[in-house]
């Protein structure tokens, strides 16, 4: 009989914690496809070695001349900002980048989709990982 009356409150506890966990765990889920989203980046599973984006002169030089051509009246020609932000040394993924470049940010940046393919976007990319 006392055995009993021991298992049903350990019962309920253990319930309470499932419960709790789950909701967590749910709540986690949740907020990282909002923060994914949020920041604009398509959800992709990371790759530990993940190789960056191709930087052969040929390549820094093809971007240089498409961020004349499509970038520069917003970064500047040098790409230190005027209306759009300073490119120099940024700090966020080839993905990231490739990413803003193709969806672009609404009211502050237009998408680029249906301008550049990859090859060029891979381009503007290198230059932009060539600046210092």
């Amino acid at each position: 009989m006392k055995i009993s009356a021991a298992i049903k409150p350990l019962g309920c506890a253990a319930l309470a914690a499932v419960v709790a966990l789950t909701s967590a765990f749910t709540l986690g889920a949740v907020l990282r496809r909002e923060a994914t989203r949020d920041s604009r980046q398509q959800p992709e599973v990371e790759r530990w070695l993940d190789s960056g984006t191709p930087t052969s002169a040929a390549l820094v030089a093809h971007g240089r001349t498409l961020f004349l051509d499509s970038c520069a009246h917003c970064h500047g020609a040098d790409a230190r900002g005027d209306e759009g932000p300073d490119l120099h040394d940024v700090q966020v993924s080839d993905r990231y980048i490739g990413n803003i470049i193709t969806h672009g940010i609404p009211h502050e940046m237009p998408s680029f989709s249906k301008k550049l393919g990859a090859p060029e976007i891979t381009a503007l990319i290198a230059y932009v990982r060539s600046l210092k």
